[in-house]
């Protein structure tokens, strides 16, 4: 049968039976038939809308050529008057919700005296209730109406006769009213009866993501419509038909500093005017918007880098940013949620219940551009983080954001060496700016060696007098000079120290990255500190920077003048110049470097997503 019926048992079978070949029929019997359609739709071919496929819905495949439905955890907040996330109200409040959700169209056609005879129930896994939540609005679909159906407790729903009546092609959205949405499935919700109208063969529902990827969550998600057959009182339905359809929950997504900027952060304290005013010039020539913290909301934290991280969710039909909140927990802890969360601007955070560390903060937390290792292709990059040998007492970032950022599988972790320094966050050693050959950026390396180097360079001159920090105005500040910095041996063993840690990175980073040493950079930088304590910049940190494009902006090491010229910046001009990148070199020395903190760490950035769709990686 090529079509549903009509009526009940409209195409009917006629079957003889036979003694003996050729023989004349000793009984006949026919068969009646009956032809419904059940069928339960999603995006599958990832098009951004709803459409009958040949493709697999009960499977999810990665790749270009892959296919399967796409899920957003609702992490927004489109409505300003309610508190807390979307994903945490089970009423549709905002067209726009509906908006960050994905669709599931239910599809029924046959005879209306066989579903009045039977039960349609929409059904989720009990392991997968607490993930989803799927909302039904009714027949008019007013907003009113919609509600969660099924997730949560709910784990199934049973589609009765008269209660949903469809179209041939989706309701729009800003036809519907909000009171009619309510959640059908999800949570406690296991199940949902769906009712049938009388002429109706199209429901459609609403799905949310309730969680992200994560250790004991794989991202996947099957939702089952069954067509059960009634018996008589007191025996169990039975099932006829089931169709399934999956999804998986798309994963948070990082963007590194190659990614074209769209908006930079800054916190205003009280000693930082002259370095807010500096980022707003830079951010002023990259043409890029600045959003100051003010002090109220900081709480005299101005470590914007440690707070928080940006990223975004994709789905076919929709983008938006999301930010992930640091376990830290300081001065900055409720900015995330109080400020940037909001319209089409979600929130996900880990925490840390043994206690957090420096390294839990998320200066500890880069990502590479797009990469190709031995064949193998990142396209998104992979992530970094800090950590420390397996030793006793040796620090390492929680357990719960490491296993969080492996779980979303598109930017597979590195873990690089960075408990050696006395804060410990990656930032300290490493950046990434653009570059228009070989692999589209560099890798900046702070580098002790390079130092020494330009030094010595330099007291070959004759220009050993010159002093570090002249240009500082303020007392109590040494300055020593090349030859003193050079005759220091206690100092120069703990830099052989510091870059022994910084080539064994290094080393990482070229396996892990696919770099050659042409990718790579080597930024003049010295340490100071001890086997106790680690190390710290001895002058500003010059690769704990802020990219944004082609703008630099570095902060300003003070080092020897030289012709009327700091040595270090023009080194590093040299180095970054011929890339095409413009180098702003910003005082931060005492609203930042002598709080153990430089330029980045005291900025954040937003920016553009990739162009590429995470759903082509192949993990």
């Amino acid at each position: 049968m090529d079509a549903p019926s009509k009526e009940p048992g409209d195409e009917k079978v006629r079957i003889s039976y036979f003694r003996e070949a050729g023989g004349v029929p000793v009984g006949r019997a026919v068969l009646y038939l009956t032809c419904v359609e059940v069928s339960l739709d999603a995006d599958v071919s990832r098009s951004g809308a709803v459409s009958r496929t040949l493709l697999d819905k009960a499977s999810w495949t990665w790749g270009p050529d892959g296919h399967g439905a796409v899920l957003l955890v609702n992490c927004d907040r489109d409505d300003p008057g309610t508190q807390g996330l979307d994903s945490e109200d089970s009423a549709v409040r905002s067209y726009n919700d509906l908006k960050d959700m994905s669709q599931l169209v239910l599809r029924t056609r046959g005879p209306r005296a066989i579903f009045a005879a039977h039960r349609l129930l929409l059904h989720v896994d009990f392991g997968h209730a607490d993930k989803i939540r799927v909302f039904y609005g009714g027949s008019g679909a007013e907003l009113e109406q919609f509600r969660a159906v099924l997730g949560g407790s709910r784990l199934s729903y049973s589609v009765r006769p008269g209660r949903h009546c469809g179209v041939s092609e989706c309701p729009s959205v800003r036809g519907a009213e909000l009171e009619q949405f309510r959640a059908v499935l999800g949570g406690s919700r296991l199940s949902y009866s769906v009712r049938l109208g009388r002429h109706c063969h199209e429901s459609v529902f609403y799905v949310e993501g309730l969680a992200f990827p994560d250790v004991s969550f794989s991202g996947l998600v099957s939702l089952h419509v069954t067509l059960l057959e009634s018996h008589q009182q007191g025996l169990l339905e039975s099932p006829i038909f089931t169709d399934s359809v999956v999804f998986r929950v798309a994963p948070w997504i990082m963007t590194p500093n190659t990614a074209a900027p769209l908006e930079v952060f800054v916190c205003s304290v009280d000693d930082n005017e002259g370095f807010v005013a500096a980022v707003g010039a830079l951010a002023e020539r990259a043409r890029c918007p600045l959003t100051v913290c003010p002090a109220p909301q900081n709480r005299q934290d101005r470590w914007i880098q440690d707070e928080m991280e940006f990223g975004y969710v994709q789905a076919p039909h929709k983008t938006f940013p999301v930010v992930f909140d640091s376990p830290r927990d300081r001065g900055l802890k409720d900015f995330p949620v109080r400020s940037i969360l909001g319209p089409d601007f979600g929130y996900v955070a880990r925490h840390a219940p043994e206690g957090a560390s420096s390294l839990d903060s998320f200066g500890n937390l880069e990502v590479s551009p797009p990469v190709t290792v031995q064949g193998k292709e990142y396209p998104l990059g992979r992530i970094l983080v800090g950590s420390s040998f397996p030793r006793l007492g040796g620090r390492r970032m929680a357990k719960a954001v490491r296993q969080f950022l492996e779980a979303q599988e598109v930017q597979a972790p590195v873990e690089l060496f960075s408990d050696w320094l006395h804060v410990g966050h990656v930032d300290e050693f490493l950046s990434f700016v653009p570059a228009p050959d070989r692999k589209g950026f560099r890798l900046l390396l702070a580098s002790p060696s390079a130092c020494y180097q330009l030094l010595r360079e330099k007291q070959e001159e004759g220009f050993g007098e010159a002093a570090m920090f002249q240009e500082l105005d303020r007392d109590g500040v040494p300055k020593p000079t090349i030859n003193e910095i050079l005759a220091n041996e206690e100092l120069r063993k703990f830099n052989d120290y510091a870059q022994s840690c910084i080539s064994w990175n290094r080393d990482i980073l070229k396996r892990s990255l696919g770099l050659a040493e042409p990718d790579i950079l080597d930024i003049p930088q010295l340490f100071r500190g001890d086997a106790a304590s680690g190390a710290e910049a001895f002058f500003p940190d010059m690769v704990n920077m802020l990219v944004l494009g082609r703008h630099l902006g570095i902060p300003k090491p003070f080092g020897p003048v030289v012709g009327g010229r700091c040595c270090l910046e023009q080194r590093v001009r040299e180095l970054l110049e011929p890339l095409g990148l413009s180098c702003t070199f910003i005082d931060d020395f005492f609203s930042y470097h002598v709080l153990s903190g430089d330029v980045h760490c005291g900025t954040n950035v937003r920016r553009k997503p990739f162009a590429f769709k995470w759903w082509h990686v192949v993990p």
